[in-house]
């Protein structure tokens, strides 16, 4: 049975988020929307919807119109088993000392490594992106630099990966948290599956904003691997929940973007000590000195 795509981007977090709430009230209705800011710098919110049934072409028009967007791109999507095929293209991935994979490379992981199993259908965090890659790269570097992470969270940590990586080479408990619930369900999932249940607790909360996570602080070490928006708009909390000498791994940045990041960051007393780019995305590692 054949599925349809609905797409359109605009400007303004506000008017995106409005679009995608006026999409769940379309006949027939969408099966799921998604809102997303764009990663090229443009700015733009792509906003879009999956259709069982042949999506409402007038509604759409409407909407767009009404929301100053552009023209809806509907589309058919081909019936394609795509954790299958995910699977066969996705090959693990080295980064330092982790190897991260999927239950079907099971056979291929080495001896002298630290294991991470993350399943292809899970969220974003497969360590095949050039953000999640470039931030086991990060974590790697400092501790075969003699760092021990004492007191350790993810902010946004999607399958929590890099959190459960932390977890595999320092003995302390390493929180992880999301402000998506879906997210959560998959960190606390491949916490299970990696045989880490006790060694990473996962919370639902936007930032720092979780009690858990105000008692813990402050933190020798915080990964954000979210997007440029949100991490500039962390600095501040960044600041106050870091201990002096404390370090932070951010990415989800554009290369372009990064030296925006970095001034930011060093406006609160958050110094660069190493960036590192992966294609088109950059990696930093930040220390505050006091």
């Amino acid at each position: 049975m054949p599925t349809y795509t609905a797409l359109t981007t605009l400007e303004g977090r506000d008017a995106a988020y409005n679009l995608g709430d006026a999409m769940e009230r379309l006949v027939p209705e969408p099966t799921g929307v998604g809102v997303f800011e764009m990663e090229d710098g443009s700015g733009l919110w792509e906003v879009g919807g999956y259709f069982e049934d042949v999506p409402d072409s007038t509604g759409l028009s409407v909407l767009a119109a009404a929301m100053g967007a552009k023209p809806f791109v509907v589309s058919e999507v081909p019936e394609t088993d795509w954790v299958a095929h995910v699977r066969r293209e996705l090959a693990p991935v080295e980064a330092g000392r982790f190897f991260v994979y999927g239950s079907h490379d099971a056979d291929k992981v080495p001896a002298d490594c630290e294991p991470l199993l993350i399943e292809a259908a899970m969220a974003f965090g497969t360590g095949h992106h050039g953000t999640t890659l470039g931030c086991l790269r990060a974590l790697d570097r400092l501790a075969t630099d003699g760092f021990a992470g004492r007191n350790v969270v993810d902010i946004g940590c999607g399958t929590a990966v890099l959190a459960m990586a932390a977890a595999r080479i320092w003995p302390e408990t390493v929180m992880a948290s999301d402000i998506d619930e879906v997210a959560v369900d998959v960190a606390q999932a491949n916490v299970t599956a990696n045989d880490l249940e006790g060694r990473v607790q996962c919370y639902e909360a936007a930032g720092f904003d979780h009690p858990k996570l105000a008692e813990a602080a402050p933190f020798d070490l915080v990964f954000a691997n979210i997007l440029k928006g949100p991490l500039i708009a962390l600095a501040p909390d960044m600041a106050t929940a870091l201990q002096p000498q404390g370090y932070a791994i951010l990415s989800g940045i554009l290369n372009e973007q990064a030296d925006e990041v970095i001034e930011v960051y060093a406006r609160s007393g958050i110094s660069l000590v190493h960036r590192e780019s992966i294609v088109d995305w950059t990696t930093l590692t930040l220390q505050k000195k006091t």
